[in-house]
């Protein structure tokens, strides 16, 4: 690959880049808040403006909070809720306070909430619905859990804030991993801060700018490119607590000028009467999946601009995006990001160095030993480079779902699916869709016979609603290799 120093802003050389000075992301924050105390960061979720001085205050009142209820520096904390502005001041607390914060989909059910807080070792949990709480409880008796107002808590302790260095761990994120159950990817400060400078380097992000943020803040691409771009740069983000098209096209008719969303979002948005709002954009982002070079096509002609295609993952945030001036190339995620390098195996895996990939998984030695090979970062995905040094993703050497911007691997809804005694056998596919990217597909080999409403029941109770099959295939057996291995190719032939 091309390397990063190729691709920087006209006049700007490789030696005026220095990211990550700050050391922490609150510390980055906290500067931004104090020079400009009276300017509006957020507008929550009911219209209210949010000023800097507000959230600083509120922030430290949450860290304060938190430190009277015992939780401590390092300390796991899930936040399982919907974006709110009380997410956002608890979320920042636990960082100022020096906590790990460990975002929780909020669709995810008992056995996965159960896994996740056994595995983390959780001390304490935000939640916002009561069911998730019993669930939480049940996993972790000892943690201390709360809603996102953090009315359960005592009152602030009067405690110096501890001032997180770069090395600390901000956020520990789980993703599925081809093993079935998700293993946590532990994300620094300075890998986060990092990213988020490279990001609004690269996309002239600055304090003028009204991000659109209609993305849920329990994933990486709302929160680690939204929200924290957001107040690294001293920008304004509009929340929202889910996506709606009129929503977005209302927001740009008041001033927006940036709007991120994963394909499927971008499907409906250009699909909706009042697209033509989108031609208010300074910036439109597609991420978390690929974009359909049709749907690339319809945006750009829609909006008046093409998107910006990127390219990340949990355990990296941003590696690559095509150019902010020049061809934003359709069916491309463009080129590295500003510190970032990458570079393509022998076998066309993408591997990256960069300050903003993580320093492991928890606990897992064994995956950390397999994910990095001299100091690179196997991606699982593969790529090829075209004769202008844009970077396509033509596959993954990972059996990887991608349905509506959310990661599903085949291996752990295989595996509840097996769980049912009926089920002698299951194999978990991707179907190309439209709207979604994939669709889930299982092909069962039965014992008994069983209806696809008792299946769907039988995954509703262990899997979120993105996971589940939404189509069951009866075969009398899966097609293997000489190996014994099940040929997921042959399967998805019979999808079509």
């Amino acid at each position: 690959m091309r390397p990063w120093t190729d691709h920087l802003p006209a006049g700007l050389s490789p030696e005026d880049v220095h990211l990550g000075a700050a050391g922490s992301l609150v510390a980055a924050w906290e500067q931004r808040w104090a020079a400009d105390p009276s300017k509006v960061v957020l507008v929550d979720t009911t219209g209210a403006p949010r000023r800097a001085d507000e959230l600083e205050a509120a922030t430290a009142n949450a860290a304060g909070r938190f430190a009277a209820a015992g939780v401590g520096h390092g300390d796991r904390v899930a936040i399982s809720a919907a974006t709110s502005y009380e997410f956002v001041v608890a979320y920042i607390g636990l960082l100022r306070l020096g906590a790990t914060a460990l975002p929780m989909n909020t669709a995810y059910r008992e056995p996965e909430i159960a896994h996740i807080a056994r595995d983390a070792a959780i001390t304490a949990a935000v939640v916002d619905d009561a069911e998730r709480a019993e669930w939480i409880r049940a996993a972790a008796p000892t943690a201390i859990v709360t809603s996102p107002s953090l009315d359960q808590l005592p009152p602030s302790a009067d405690v110096a804030l501890p001032a997180p260095t770069g090395d600390d761990a901000a956020l520990l994120v789980y993703t599925s991993g081809t093993t079935g159950a998700p293993k946590g990817a532990l994300l620094s400060h300075r890998n986060l801060l990092v990213s988020s400078e490279a990001v609004a380097l690269a996309w002239r992000w600055t304090a003028e700018d009204r991000l659109v943020l209609t993305l849920p803040l329990f994933h990486l691409h709302g929160l680690g490119v939204g929200l924290h771009g957001t107040l690294t740069t001293g920008a304004t983000a509009l929340l929202y607590p889910g996506f709606d098209p009129n929503t977005v096209f209302s927001a740009v008719d008041t001033g927006a000028t940036m709007f991120f969303g994963v394909p499927t979002m971008w499907h409906r948005l250009v699909a909706a009467p009042g697209a033509t709002a989108l031609r208010g954009l300074r910036l439109g982002v597609s991420g978390s999946a690929p974009l359909p070079a049709d749907l690339h096509a319809a945006i750009a002609a829609i909006a008046g601009a093409a998107p910006i295609e990127r390219y990340g993952l949990t355990e990296t945030v941003m590696l690559t995006s095509n150019p902010y001036d020049g061809e934003r190339r359709g069916g491309s995620v463009g080129f590295p990001f500003p510190l970032v390098e990458v570079r393509l195996a022998a076998d066309g895996e993408i591997e990256a160095k960069a300050p903003n990939v993580f320093g492991g998984y928890w606990q897992r030695p064994d995956a950390n030993a397999e994910s990095f090979v001299d100091g690179w970062f196997r991606t699982g995905d593969l790529g090829a480079e075209d004769g202008d040094g844009y970077l396509h993703i033509v596959g993954r050497k990972k059996e990887l779902i991608i349905t509506g911007g959310f990661n599903v691997y085949p291996r752990e809804v295989e595996e509840a699916i097996a769980l049912h005694p009926a089920v002698a056998e299951a194999a978990v596919v991707g179907a190309p869709d439209a709207e979604w990217g994939e669709r889930v597909c299982a092909f069962v080999v039965l014992g008994d016979d069983v209806s696809d409403a008792e299946l769907d029941e039988w995954c509703a109770a262990r899997l979120a609603p993105y996971k589940r099959p939404r189509r069951y295939e009866r075969v009398a057996a899966l097609p293997r290799n000489a190996l014994g291995k099940i040929v997921r190719g042959e399967l998805t032939k019979r999808l079509t």
